[in-house]
């Protein structure tokens, strides 16, 4: 999902998609693990996913947090 598509949900889906991308970080470190993984880059763009809705979610704070 690219960050224009995620600024673009409220902070209950953004919230989710969050939740759902950590527990996909876990099953792709698992199958890492297990060496099932086939696809290593997955890893790193699951990761950035992550770090991409952490950003929103600190700017929506700090934006509340000025007003």
């Amino acid at each position: 999902m690219k960050i224009d598509e995620l600024r673009k949900l409220n902070d209950s889906e953004l919230e989710e998609e969050l939740e759902n991308s950590i527990k996909e970080h876990m099953d792709l470190r698992f199958k890492s693990a297990t060496m099932q993984l086939a696809d290593y880059s997955q890893l790193s763009k699951v990761k950035k996913r992550i770090a991409k809705i952490k950003t929103i979610m600190t700017e929506r704070k700090l934006v509340r947090l000025i007003q």
